[in-house]
């Protein structure tokens, strides 16, 4: 970190990745000034800043989440000028909206990836690669255990488990996170439609259709819904709510849990689903070395995830490559904040 420390662009400060050319954070943890914002996550998008800027297709989530903000607006790919520093917004592919962030400081590029995967889902705008100098990427998955399937594969997995419950007389409950996994699903299952759907996921639901996002139908999960009468069809909740009392509602059920983490057997047993489907909207390890590589970049910084394995093996690549230190915790951060919401 004292290396990173003595560069002009980005400086790492008790409150995150701070420009002192451009005076503003990127994702900060604590509330500034001025906060650039990659996406709408929880541990990316926190409240109390002065004021913010994001994309104009994050800037509705983060305001529904955030509450009343003073937030500008930027398009994909446009310059603006702050202070000393060039910034502008790309796609990270990651959930709708998301972005990875160039600054550019005396000639001198460096991109901060925040969330981001390569794999078009169908639904966000597809990842583009930006070259720079340097590069601070996201590793959650930075092991080479780490590889994804196809889309198409997890998704004729999923419709074979909610037929084979159905023909059980159990209610096929997947755990799914309520900004990007939820809507990516959704609209992969177009087949299923429509998905029932907790609080948390309908409501964001909302907030993306407000905004042009077209999306399969989906029926909310309400009181007076009748649980027997949809015994069978597919529900969709954050995964705090899979051991809530609110899961009870739908009687006999079998509970799925997607995430890039379901390569792991022990933490598929730990989250006591009876199936673990492996989706990520996070880059697996080919992505990641990929996107190194895309870059250009001739000095690579890693954050959030196996920040000292992954900074390691690009080292070995050649590549001038430290871990550095960070507050963004991903799903997990997710599901905290979903819980919080909701009250599940």
């Amino acid at each position: 970190m004292a290396a990173m420390a003595r560069d002009p662009v980005l400086m790492l400060t008790e409150a995150g990745l701070y420009c002192p050319a451009g005076d503003f954070h990127i994702d900060p943890w604590r509330p500034v000034p001025r906060a650039l914002i990659t996406h709408g996550h929880a541990d990316h998008a926190r409240p109390g800043s002065r004021a913010y800027l994001a994309t104009d297709g994050s800037a509705p989530v983060i305001r529904h989440r955030l509450g009343r903000i003073r937030m500008e607006t930027l398009a994909y790919g446009v310059p603006r000028r702050i202070g000393g520093a060039e910034v502008s917004f790309h796609p990270a592919g990651h959930v709708p909206g998301a972005a990875q962030i160039r600054v550019e400081v005396a000639g001198e590029v460096w991109v901060v990836s925040g969330d981001y995967k390569l794999v078009d889902d169908g639904l966000s705008t597809p990842w583009e690669p930006v070259a720079c100098h340097t590069l601070i990427t996201e590793c959650t998955f930075g092991l080479p255990v780490f590889t994804w399937p196809s889309q198409a594969q997890v998704i004729a997995e999923i419709t074979q488990w909610v037929a084979e419950a159905a023909a059980a007389g159990r209610t096929p409950v997947l755990g799914v996170y309520a900004l990007g996994k939820a809507q990516r699903l959704i609209a992969a299952l177009a087949h299923l439609a429509p998905v029932l759907t907790h609080g948390a996921i309908e409501a964001t639901n909302r907030v993306l259709r407000d905004q042009g996002i077209a999306l399969p139908p989906t029926q909310p999960v309400t009181q007076d819904l009748d649980f027997a009468a949809h015994r069978g069809r597919l529900v969709m909740a954050p995964p705090s709510a899979l051991g809530t009392p609110w899961l009870r509602r739908f009687g006999p059920v079998s509970t799925g849990f997607a995430s890039g983490w379901m390569r792991l057997r022990g933490i598929r047993r730990r989250r006591g689903a009876d199936r673990g489907f492996v989706i990520s909207d996070h880059a697996d390890w080919p992505g990641l070395n990929a996107a190194v590589r895309a870059s250009g970049a001739e000095r690579v910084l890693a954050t959030h995830g196996y920040t000292e394995i992954f900074a390691r093996w690009l080292g070995e690549q050649g590549y001038a490559a430290e871990a550095i230190a960070t507050r963004f915790a991903g799903e997990a951060a997710e599901d905290e904040a979903e819980a919080e919401e909701t009250g599940a």
